[in-house]
Formats: C-alpha cells, sequence, structure tokens
C-alpha cells in the first residue's frame, strides 16, 4: 500500500540556536536529512550491501542503512529510494542461510559477531515485509522472515539474552547490546505478521529486568556479571539502559516498574541532547531518541506525576542542533562510534533520529 509521508518535523521548536527562525530551522533540517540520504544512497555496493571500515560489518550496516531510507517514507516498489531498499532487500535475501543466519558466518569481517547483523536484518526485512504488495516476492519475505525468526529463537541463551555469536557457539554468552538487537527485530517481524513465539520475548523482558542493577540502569551482561565499556561490574551502562527504554516502549511496556527504573537511570547519566555521552554516544543517542520521541512531551509526567521530567521538545532541540553541525560538507557526518569520521554508522543513526517523526514505520510509532 502507498504510505502517505508526513509532514517532516512538525513539532516547535524552543530553544532554537541564535540566528536561527523556526521556519529556517526547519528548512535546514529537511536539507540535512537530504544531503545525508544522498551520501548514504552513494556508499552502497553493487549488490546492494553497505559496510564500513574495509568491509566489516556488511549485514549489520545493510539493515541501519536500510532503515534510513524507508523513514524517509521509499518502499521497496516506490519513493525516491525504491531501488535502494530493492538492492538491499534483495542482498539480505541471497545470502539468507538455510539455518535462518541472515549474516554470513564465513565472512571473517562478520563471523565473531554476526548475531549483530542478523538482528538488524531481520528488522529491515520485516519493516519492508510490511509494506509488500508483490505476492511472489512477499511470500520470499515470508519464508525468510520466518527461518530468520527461528534462528532467534534457537541462539537465545538459558538466561534468555543473545551474544555475539548463537548461544551454543559462544558458550552461552550473553550480552545487553546484541539483545536489544533481537528484541527489536522481534517486535518488527511481530508488527509485520510473522509469527513470534511469545516464549521468546517474555525470556527476553526477564533477561533485561534481571540485568538492572541496584543503581537502576542495565548492566554490560548476565553471564558475566556486569561489567565492560568502561564500567565497574555490576554498575548500569547508560548506552544499554537507554536501548532498554526504546525496548520497553516498543514491546508496549510504557508503564512497567522497570521503564521507569531505566528512565530515571537515564535522565542522571546521559547528557540531555547536548554533547558527547561516551565512546559510544551514537549507539546511545540513536535508542534513547527512540525512547524520548515514544514518551513525547506529557509521558514523563503521566508515569512520575512530576511536570519538570525530560520531554522529546527539548531533547530534540540540542540533538538535532548537534547532528546539523557535525554534516560535513559531502553530505556524511563526523563521529563514527569507533568506526570512523563519515562512517555509514553515524549516518544511518543520525538520519534515523531526524527522521522519526516522519511517523512512518510502526517499529517507532507512538
Amino acid at each position: 500500500m502507498k504510505r502517505v509521508l508526513a509532514v517532516v518535523l512538525i513539532a516547535t521548536f524552543g530553544s532554537i540556536p541564535s540566528g536561527f527562525g523556526q521556519d529556517k530551522t526547519k528548512e535546514d533540517v529537511a536539507e540535512t536529512v537530504r544531503k545525508g540520504l544522498e551520501w548514504l544512497a552513494r556508499q552502497q555496493r553493487n549488490d546492494g550491501s553497505f559496510e564500513v571500515a574495509g568491509g566489516q560489518n556488511p549485514t549489520a550496516m545493510t539493515g541501519i542503512a536500510g532503515m534510513a531510507f524507508l523513514l524517509e517514507g521509499s518502499t521497496i516498489k516506490e519513493g525516491k529510494y525504491s531501488q535502494q531498499i530493492k538492492k538491499a532487500t534483495e542482498w539480505y535475501m541471497k545470502r539468507s542461510q538455510p539455518n535462518g543466519l541472515l549474516a554470513n558466518p564465513a565472512n571473517p569481517m562478520e563471523a565473531s559477531r554476526y548475531m549483530y547483523g542478523h538482528g538488524f536484518g531481520l528488522l529491515f526485512l520485516a519493516c519492508v515485509y510490511g509494506e509488500e504488495e508483490d505476492e511472489k516476492r512477499r511470500k520470499e519475505l515470508e519464508k525468510v522472515l520466518t527461518k530468520a525468526v527461528e534462528f532467534t529463537g534457537k541462539a537465545q541463551t538459558d538466561k534468555g539474552g543473545w551474544g555475539y555469536v548463537s548461544a551454543s557457539e559462544g558458550g552461552g554468552f550473553d550480552e545487553g547490546s546484541v539483545t536489544i538487537t533481537q528484541l527489536q527485530g522481534l517486535r518488527a517481524a511481530r508488527n509485520a505478521g510473522i509469527v513470534v513465539p511469545k516464549s521468546i520475548i517474555d525470556k527476553s523482558i526477564d533477561y533485561l529486568k534481571k540485568s538492572t542493577a541496584r543503581d537502576g540502569g542495565v548492566i554490560y551482561s548476565l553471564h558475566n556479571a556486569g561489567g565492560g565499556f568502561g564500567e565497574a561490574p555490576g554498575s548500569g551502562q547508560p548506552a544499554l539502559t537507554a536501548a532498554a527504554v526504546a525496548c520497553a516502549f516498543s514491546q508496549g511496556e510504557y508503564k512497567s516498574d522497570y521503564a521507569k527504573k531505566w528512565l530515571k537511570f537515564c535522565q542522571t547519566r546521559i547528557p540531555f541532547g547536548k554533547g558527547r555521552v561516551n565512546g559510544h554516544d551514537e549507539y546511545t543517542t540513536y535508542y534513547f531518541a527512540q525512547a524520548m520521541y515514544v514518551l513525547g512531551d506529557d509521558g514523563w509526567e503521566k508515569l512520575f506525576n512530576e511536570k519538570n521530567g525530560m520531554k522529546w521538545s527539548e531533547f530534540k532541540n540540542g540533538i538535532f542542533a548537534q547532528i546539523m553541525r557535525s554534516q560535513q560538507s559531502d553530505g556524511s557526518f563526523a563521529g563514527g562510534g569507533g568506526w570512523g569520521a563519515g562512517s555509514v554508522f553515524t549516518a544511518g543513526v543520525y538520519l534515523t533520529i531526524l527522521q522519526l517523526e516522519n511517523n512512518t514505520l510502526p517499529i517507532y510509532m507512538r
């Protein structure tokens, strides 16, 4: 079905940088998105994939880039970036393994972390499937997605999380960020009508709850009892906690005690739309922006009965200005989250944030 693209950036900007009028700022954001998407489209390889740093993580990067094009409003059949979406979809379908894994474990550039790519690939393909009208391709996509969901379920650890590789290959190791990636992919698949066993979701949500430290944040790993990302063992991680909030909201757990704990943790540990968070700030902001968008301007008061809590419009003002300042002349973005300035990862993250208000994909809707 043809989606009607919502008008971009209709919310009111509060504290706008000096010299910017409201209309001018909207125009500048739209221009930032346009330049960013055009740069991103130029990075697509002939086979339909995207990558970073000399061929690394093509499965994950293709999913992240593909989501940015879908958020623009294009689909696999129509829109400015339909060809990019089509090529990326076909690339995934060709490399889907017989066991359902969307990554290629024989590729040394992703063999040790293929679950990341699998999760982002599942997320992207599920969103494509939700808008696919061609009956033949729809059946093919349904088969690929069904097998991908089955693989995710089999790769889950006994504790309910996921690691960089399947539980059987990783000795049961689990890790919060990979768990979040699988959860979002599974939710998108369920939104699209693919059967996702409730037991898999329930176990993963329970995993995040058990991963919550006394400080209210989500720790790195239950398997290792915390630690990682420069934090002391047992301490919550800002990046993982922001991602947990986004997942809780996408699962419909808007008022759970754990979601509220995680939000309170984020309130004190994440700069609110200003400055760098840590070495993982693109990742942190990617999920925190999703959570803030769903929270909106009145969600905090409804949850906590506090008027001076976090608001999407305030977060948006700061983060949009920061992203716009980081755009380079060729349309790419400075930063990189470990992948280097001008990376596909950074562009995909920032373009996702800038386009949340387009309201084109169910996984990000309020």
